[in-house]
């Protein structure tokens, strides 16, 4: 019985401990993650190059999308409430190259944007053409000094 009863309260302790350290985890102002909204994501794009992007102006979301699409409509943001946050494979010989962003964080100043690269498998039967894997989301706005784009295993 004293067992059961020792049991008992260690699982409520727990769960008292628990719920406070999740309460106190959601209180750090300067930490926040945002889930990217997709803009844009294909494997058709201007872009020649690899590369990985932070736009947080109406003239350089213009520039970048002249760049990326200029044939088709650009998207409207409100850059008062949001960036683009962009990553570009560059040219890949064949489909079946993907590139997603996963998550973004925003921290004592810093956006750490955390994305995928995915190749089509040695034997895969793919697309003999050229392709320009890229994804474009956009995140809420955030006073960010600095940028570092990690790629995911």
């Amino acid at each position: 019985m004293n067992m059961r009863r020792s049991l008992g309260i260690l699982r409520v302790f727990m769960a008292s401990w628990l719920i406070m350290l999740t309460g106190c985890a959601g209180m750090s102002a300067q930490d926040t993650k945002t889930p990217p909204r997709t803009i844009e994501k294909g494997d058709h794009s201007n872009v020649d190059d690899a590369k990985q992007v932070l736009i947080r102006t109406e003239a350089e979301w213009t520039r970048l999308w002249l760049e990326h699409a200029s044939e088709r409509k650009r998207p409207a943001i409100d850059f008062s409430k949001e960036m683009v946050v962009g990553v570009f494979m560059g040219s890949r010989p064949t489909a079946g190259f993907t590139t997603t962003i996963v998550s973004t964080t925003v921290g004592n100043g810093v956006l750490i944007v955390r994305y995928t690269e995915k190749v089509p498998a040695a034997r895969a039967v793919t697309a003999q053409m050229l392709t320009f894997p890229f994804h474009l989301v956009a995140i809420s706005h955030a006073t960010v000094t600095d940028v570092k784009f990690e790629k995911a295993d």
